[in-house]
């Protein structure tokens, strides 16, 4: 009988081990991902709260150190080439972000986020926005990474002054772009300030430490569990 037990207290040890290696690899993600969350924080309300520079030449190293640093620039939009980007809310209204394509005085082609538009009457509508100024302009706004713009492709407003939407193209890939762009605050002319401007994230390290430590009890338990058991018996 002893025989026979023996095999089944290996097993269920075993169960218990794999859960338990489970439990703690949980536990280090979610402690990870927590760190990870209170540095971005960190970087957002430090860079932020800085003064305004000027967009540097040099944008292909230290990108990460720049994102959400107030920047300015001037050039021109190109109100030709803009996109919507779907699934964004503006107090509980379903609506875009428009993105207009922008080349400033050093040649850099980059996206600029103009803000939050509320969507047309259908899917085939639209939205009214604010039209991107003409001519020679100068930009304030927050400097962003291209990986924050969602993948995939999105809906293009055409160019030519007629309504609707025409076409879906790729922010990242259709365009020779920088590997940045910029959330508007504010320009040279009153148009450019936008009604609804993005947004910066809200600044909460979220429950993954409460999570980790949950993980963490959670590998408790099952050892408890298993000492029980093998008392039990």
């Amino acid at each position: 009988m002893a025989k026979t037990r023996e095999p089944q207290a290996i097993l269920k040890s075993f169960v218990a081990l794999i859960l338990i290696i489970f439990t703690l690899w949980a536990a280090q993600w979610q402690y990870h991902r927590g760190i990870d969350r209170h540095h971005r924080n960190y970087l957002i309300s430090k860079n932020s709260a800085q003064s305004i520079i000027d967009l540097p030449l040099d944008t292909n190293s230290n990108l990460l150190l720049l994102e959400w640093r107030s920047v300015q620039t001037s050039g021109t939009f190109d109100s030709q080439k803009q996109i919507l980007l779907r699934n964004h809310y503006s107090e509980g209204q379903y609506g875009f972000e428009i993105l207009t394509l922008f080349t400033n005085d050093s040649g850099k082609k980059f996206w600029v986020d103009r803000g939050w538009v509320k969507a047309g009457a259908t899917a085939a509508t639209a939205p009214v926005a604010t039209p991107a100024p003409s001519g020679h302009v100068s930009i304030v706004g927050r400097f962003r990474l291209s990986t924050s713009l969602p993948s995939g492709t999105f809906f293009a407003l055409p160019g030519n002054g007629k309504s609707g939407i025409t076409s879906e193209i790729n922010a990242q890939a259709r365009e020779d772009t920088e590997n940045f762009y910029i959330d508007l605050l504010s320009g040279s002319v009153p148009a450019l300030t936008p009604i609804v401007s993005a947004q910066l994230p809200e600044l909460s390290d979220g429950p993954h430490m409460a999570y980790a430590l949950q993980w963490v009890f959670f590998a408790g338990l099952i050892l408890y569990g298993r000492f029980l058991i093998r008392r039990t018996r």
